[in-house]
This record gives C-alpha cells, sequence and structure tokens, in this order.
C-alpha cells in the first residue's frame, strides 16, 4: 500500500529551504540582525538550524520515499541504483552552484583549480548516499548502532588524536583535526572565506550523516507506528526535548558547534527539529490546520530546483554590473544587486532593515516562481 503523503514535511521542507535562502541573501552583508547570521564559532543561532534541519528532513523523507518504491517491487540493487544517481545529480549541482558563472558576467576569481569542492548540497548528497545505504540494509537497531558509532567515531578523532603543532583535543578555529584533514586532502578547494578548513569539510560530514539517519528513524516511527497522530506529535517532542538536554549536557565537553557539526550540535538540532517538525505534523497532519501553511508546501514542493535558482539568481545580480553616472558627473561599476538597494530600499528603511527587506523581497521572488510552478503541477526532482 502507498503510503499516506505527509503535508506537515512538505511544509516543515519548504520552511527550511526558505530559512536557508533567507540568510543566504541578505541586502548587505555589513548589516544583518544577529539571528540570521552563523555564530561566530561555539554557540548557535537561527541560522544554524536551516541547513542541518534539511538533512534531517532528507532522513525522514527517504523512508516514505524507499516505501513507495518497494510498493512498487523494486530490489535493494534498484534502489541503491537510484540513490547513486539522485546523489550523483546532487553532488554536481553543488559544484555547479560553486562555480557559476564559470569566468563570465565579471567574475575574475573563478578557477578550475580552486573551485571549492565541498558545500551544501554536496554534503547533502554525501549524507543522503551514505545513510540510505544504512537505512536500506540494517533494521532500526542497526540504525541506532550506526549513529552511535559515527557519534563515537567522531568524538574518539576530535578529542584523541593528535596535530602537529596544536596536539589532540581542541575546538579552536583552524586548529582542530576536522580542519587538519581538510588541509590536507582538500587544500586549495575549500571555502574561500576560511581558506585552511570548510564548514562543510570530510570530518564534520560523519556527525551529518547521523543526523540524516535521526530523521531516518523519525521517519520509521511515523509511517509504522499505530499511535495516533496526536500521540505521534506528543512523542516527538518528548524525544525532541531530551535530545535537546542531552546535546546541551553536552556542550560542557564538546561544544556546539555548527562548522565542526559536533555531537552535541548534531543532537541539539535533532531535538530542536523533533520538536519544531511535531508541532507542524499535530497542527497539519493531526488537527487539520493546513491554510497557514501553504507558502512553506509550495516552496517545499521544489525544493531543490528553488535553492539552486536562488543561488544562480543571487550571484547573477551581485555580478552583472552597470556604468551609473554619479551626482557628481563620474561614472562608476555598480552591481545589478547595488542598484535595486541604493534605489528601492535604501531610500527606505535604515541599513540593517534595508538589508533584511531586501531578503525578503528576494524570498517573494523566488516564492512567485515555484507558486507558478506548482499551479500547473510541475514538480522538479532529481
Amino acid at each position: 500500500m502507498k503510503p499516506e503523503r505527509l503535508l506537515s514535511l512538505d511544509a516543515f521542507r519548504g520552511f527550511t529551504i526558505a530559512g536557508m535562502i533567507m540568510v543566504n541573501n541578505p541586502g548587505s552583508w555589513e548589516y544583518v540582525y544577529p539571528q540570521l547570521r552563523h555564530a561566530d564559532w561555539h554557540g548557535w543561532t537561527f541560522t544554524d538550524f536551516v541547513f542541518p534541519f534539511f538533512l534531517w528532513i532528507v532522513g525522514v523523507t527517504m523512508t516514505f520515499s524507499f516505501a513507495v518504491r518497494i510498493s512498487k517491487g523494486d530490489s535493494n540493487r534498484k534502489l541503491i541504483l537510484n540513490v547513486v544517481r539522485r546523489s550523483a545529480i546532487i553532488f554536481a549541482l553543488g559544484l555547479f552552484l560553486t562555480g557559476f558563472p564559470f569566468g563570465f558576467l565579471w567574475d575574475h576569481q573563478f578557477s578550475f583549480s580552486t573551485i571549492r569542492i565541498p558545500g551544501v548540497l554536496q554534503r547533502i548528497a554525501v549524507c543522503y548516499l551514505i545513510s540510505s545505504i544504512i537505512y536500506i540494509y540494517t533494521s532500526r537497531r542497526g540504525q541506532i548502532i550506526s549513529i552511535a558509532l559515527l557519534f563515537l567515531s567522531y568524538w574518539l578523532m576530535m578529542f584523541y588524536i593528535p596535530i602537529p603543532e596544536f596536539g589532540a583535543g581542541l575546538f579552536e578555529k583552524g586548529k582542530n583535526f576536522a580542519a587538519y584533514i581538510d588541509s590536507l586532502f582538500l587544500s586549495g578547494h575549500m571555502w574561500r572565506a576560511t581558506k585552511t578548513w570548510d564548514p562543510e569539510g570530510l570530518i564534520s560530514t560523519i556527525p551529518a550523516i547521523a543526523t540524516t539517519l535521526l530523521g531516518a528513524i523519525t521517519g520509521d516511527y511515523i509511517r509504522k507506528s499505530e499511535h495516533s497522530k496526536i500521540e505521534k506529535s506528543a512523542w516527538m517532542f518528548v524525544a525532541g526535548a531530551i535530545m535537546l538536554l542531552i546535546g546541551a549536557a553536552l556542550d560542557m565537553w564538546m561544544p556546539i558547534n555548527k562548522s565542526l557539526w559536533t555531537v552535541s550540535y548534531s543532537i541539539f538540532i535533532g531535538g530542536w527539529a523533533l520538536c519544531l517538525f511535531g508541532i507542524f505534523y499535530f497542527l497539519i497532519d493531526a488537527k487539520g490546520i493546513k491554510t497557514w501553511s501553504q507558502p512553506f508546501v509550495v516552496y517545499g514542493m521544489n525544493a531543490i530546483f528553488v535553492y539552486v535558482l536562488s543561488g544562480v539568481v543571487a550571484k547573477s545580480i551581485g555580478l552583472w554590473k552597470f556604468n551609473v553616472r554619479l551626482s557628481d558627473g563620474t561614472f562608476s561599476t555598480i552591481s545589478l544587486k547595488s542598484i535595486i538597494m541604493q534605489n528601492i530600499f535604501d531610500p527606505l528603511f535604515s541599513p540593517i532593515n534595508s538589508s533584511l527587506a531586501f531578503a525578503v523581497f528576494f524570498i517573494a521572488v523566488m516564492y512567485l516562481v515555484v507558486w507558478i510552478l506548482y499551479k500547473k503541477k510541475i514538480f522538479i526532482k532529481v
């Protein structure tokens, strides 16, 4: 029997992707409210929630997707081949976003010799691939053991493997085991802002896989449990609260840190995901209160597409430049984004609210695109 579609999951996915787009596109990076930028290092803000939420959602979603394919008679081999294909496409889209526009549109910094290899979509691809293999070939007990082993291996590496100059057990920026491994294997291909380590690097992907598996366990609970929908909402909230407490407690030994994706961070964020999704599930699927969620559902039905589109548009308007005549008669070359800011938002708001207004405007423009697709029942999947 085909599993029931979770409207709350579409809405939560849309909420998350809209959040990702919003925090990635302020009008000016100089003027951003604290909750709309990442924590400088240890700690967390709203911005540090959105990416792990999406990975967690990937885990929930794949349980329903696999159930549909299995109901159609797909073998494990066919499931894995489909996972490999999708992972390769998502990884390639990530590289495309990183490299775009490949030296055109006044992009004078691009080079294949220094292209960033890690990234958001790349991490999604890797986590989806590995967590899918674990999910397909193990029971729930095996998945829980896998999560424990992923956390334990990360914990042992970060605390007990010494690195040159700094030793073992450090969690300082650029002076930890994860940064050392990034510098060994990704040198010259990391995020330009950090240079010597990458927030989507190799070692931090290990607990990120566990985040995805936490979502898969949640998805299986929703699909298979005989509890009522209200009871499921309650249990998700209780489990989430327990994980929040565990994550906060572990912060005393291993700091909550998004860039390192520490064990404490993974558990803490997993708790938040359970609690927040529990609310979505209670309101939308258990109580049938759906109207408020429609914009998020529209976003969620074309999530990867709108994320890639937003990245392409954001880069394009930042690099597309024009010669503009200034009040003193001279000319200056400025980007399309700057023209929009200076002529629409800056005259109306303070600098920080102007920056926020642009982000909201950008989300609205992206929403218009996916709303048209939604109305035409066009859902672009990979």
